[in-house]
Parts: C-alpha cells; structure tokens; sequence
C-alpha cells in the first residue's frame, strides 16, 4: 500500500483488493468444498438492507464527523459534482437514519421471528453467555486495536518524514509480530485455555501501545518504534483468532454464520468507535497544544489560528509545508511536537480501552465449550425449532 502510495495514486492501494479478491474466489470454488444446509431456506434481502443502512450510516456518522461537522456542517460534502448545500452536517443526518433504520430492523426481526420466518439474525442467541459477552469484549478490544492505526502513520510522514512506503515497512513490524503469533498459537493452544490466550494477546497489546505512547516524541528515531509494534502485533495475532472462536464456541453449528456475522459486526462498530474517539483526542490535542506553545511565542491571534486550522484539518499534512514558508518556519518545531503529544495521547487512550477489553474478558470464562452452555445452546436452537413448529401448526388451523 505505502509503495503505491507513493508511486502512483493512493487510490491503488484499494484497487488492489479486485484483481486479490478475484483470485481468493476463483481458490474457494477450486478448493474448498461447498457446504449446504438440508433443506432450502428463504433469505431475508429486506432486512439484509435494512442492516447495511443501518451500520453503514452509523459508521460515516462516526468516522467522518469530524471532517464534516458533528452539527453545523464546515467542510461540504461531494459526491461527484452534487454538493451538500445545507447548513446542518451530514453526519447528524447519518446518525438519525441509522436510528431510524435500525428501529425498523430490530421491529421487523421481531416480528418475522414471532411468525417463523427466515430473519437476518435472531435475539435468542444473545442468551448464551459467551457469545453475549464475547461480542462485548470484542467490540472494545477493536474499539482500542484500531484506533491507534489511524494516528500512527500520520504522525510517521507528517512529523518524522518518512514517506508513505517507508511508513508501510515500518509498520511491517506490526504484521511480523502478528505472524510471530500465529506460529506459536498452535502449540500454545494445546496448553492453554482459549480465554487466557485472548488475555495473554490483550496484554501484549496494552504494553506495545502504552510503549509508543511512551517513545513517540517529535525526534523518535523509527528503530524505537518497531518493538512496541513488534509486541502490539504479536498480541493481536494471538488474541483475535482466540477471541473468535471463544465468541462462537457455544452457538449451534447450524447457526455459525449469523453468529459470525454478529461477531464480525461487533468489530466493525468497535472499529468505528475507536476512529471516531482517538481521531477526537488525536486532533483535539493537536489543536489545543498547538495554540498554547504559539501563544506562549507571542504569536498573534490570527496567524496562530490560521496555523492550527491548518495543521489539523489537514491531518498534520500542513507541517512539511511550513517549512518551506519563511514566515512560518518558527511554527514547525511547535506543530510537530503538538502533533506528537496528539499522537502520544490517542496511544495510551487505546491502552486504556484496551484494558477495558481485558477486563471483559474475564467474563468469558475459560472459553472452552462446557456442558451447561452446550444444553443452553440447545435450548436457544430447539425452541427456534419448536416456534416454527408451533407457527405452522397456528397457520394450519
């Protein structure tokens, strides 16, 4: 990403997820074998919909409210030549059709369970401890992982230089320590409880975030950078494939896809989160501490504001630019290290939520599938069963 990036258009380093997406298909119908319910059920499309306005308003409302406006829109919204005119942001229209939306969804999967008819997920699986609590915990883990991903690279071009494909291969450590986890899973596993992996690998992941927090500094050199993320990928490595399976341990076989895909939504909700809060303390910080070390210069009010709209709407993207204004340059020194202090703050509030995350998962228990959760997940599937049965025998008469 970082090496097209820099080469050609930052747009490729999502255009190549076609020609990758293409081949994992054309792989799966090769070589993995398709598996296939007993008998043919109806799809939910509506409320596969409804679910997709829902998370996908909820996650531009999130993301992008900072850009352009929790309330009162500053930056217009365009979309190809259409252009939001209106005062009121986008973003609390998003959040409000997201609401709206999800009231609908959460009505009409009432309502289609009552009567036995297919829906997108059904609540009754919310009563089996470890996938309740585990979704819980997975979405503040992600709430605390992925926010730190945002800052990060930011302050490696914006501050210290380096360019987009230097970032990347700093932030190849990362990916080694994820690998590094992979490998001793296996073994690991044969040992240890999943929930204490999940544990072991949240651990990991406070002491590399707390670590950058600890060394980010506007001169940090990059090689003090990789071992915290050597260590913060390590533990996602180890805890995340954990922390799946121990979400889905006790959901009946025949229900392990809507399990997943309330796992995988409970990530993504965590993921936004995490965006829309750090990118908060990132750039709220930025701007305050900014202010503050161009006031204490005797900068003037104008030019002091003007700088630090311009260093955090940009995303720091306005530092390497001071330098070359000789009628901003003393404005770099105070911008980098305000950017830095952002950066440093937004890696110990994911520490902190990431300690969140530990804590939660101490309610998961051991994480292997035990007996009185087993019957539970029997009773979630048979009286799902029995519903139907009860449905169609009412229907009948």
């Amino acid at each position: 990403g970082g090496w097209l990036t820099t080469s050609y258009s930052w747009r490729w380093a999502f255009g190549i997820n076609l020609p990758i997406g293409l081949l994992v298909v054309v792989g799966v119908l090769m070589f993995i074998t398709e598996s296939r319910a007993s008998r043919e059920q109806a799809v939910d499309a509506v409320g596969a919909v409804l679910s997709a306005i829902t998370f996908a308003a909820l996650a531009f409302a999130l993301i992008e409210g900072r850009t352009y406006g929790w309330w009162t829109s500053i930056t217009p919204l365009e979309v190809g030549s259409w252009r939001w005119s209106w005062s009121l942001s986008p973003a609390p229209v998003a959040l409000t059709v997201s609401v709206l939306v999800g009231a609908a969804l959460v009505a009409r999967i009432r309502r289609r369970t009552r009567t036995g008819r297919p829906t997108i997920l059904r609540f009754d699986l919310f009563r089996i401890p470890s996938f309740r609590n585990g979704n819980l915990a997975a979405m503040i883990v992600s709430l605390g992982e992925f926010g730190i991903v945002l800052s990060l690279p930011l302050w490696l071009q914006n501050v210290r230089g380096y360019t987009a494909f230097q970032t990347g291969l700093i932030l190849l450590a990362l990916a080694g320590g994820s690998f590094l986890a992979s490998g001793l899973s296996a073994g690991l596993s044969a040992r240890l409880a999943p929930a204490t992996m999940v544990r072991i690998g949240i651990t990991a992941e406070i002491v590399g975030v707390a670590g950058l927090g600890f060394v980010i500094g506007p001169d940090t050199s990059w090689a003090l950078v990789v071992a915290p993320l050597l260590v913060y990928g390590f533990g996602v490595g180890l805890a995340t494939a954990q922390l799946t399976g121990v979400v889905l341990v006790d959901v009946p076989v025949q229900r392990s896809g809507e399990g997943s895909g309330v796992q995988s939504t409970a990530r993504q909700i965590g993921s936004a989160l995490g965006i829309a809060i750090l990118g908060t303390v990132l750039f709220t910080s930025v701007g305050s501490r900014l202010d503050a070390s161009l006031g204490d210069a005797g900068v003037p009010a104008a030019a002091r504001t003007a700088v630090v709209d311009a260093v955090v709407t940009s995303a720091g993207g306005a530092i390497p630019q001071l330098a070359k204004d000789p009628r901003a340059a003393a404005a770099v020194r105070p911008a980098e290290q305000a950017f830095s202090d952002g950066t440093r703050y937004a890696a110990f509030t994911a520490a902190g939520f990431l300690v969140l995350g530990l804590a939660a998962s101490f309610s998961l228990g051991s994480g292997a599938r035990r007996e009185e959760e087993s019957e539970l997940a029997a009773d979630v599937s048979g009286a799902r069963a029995g519903a139907a049965v009860g449905d169609g025998a009412t229907g009948s008469s």
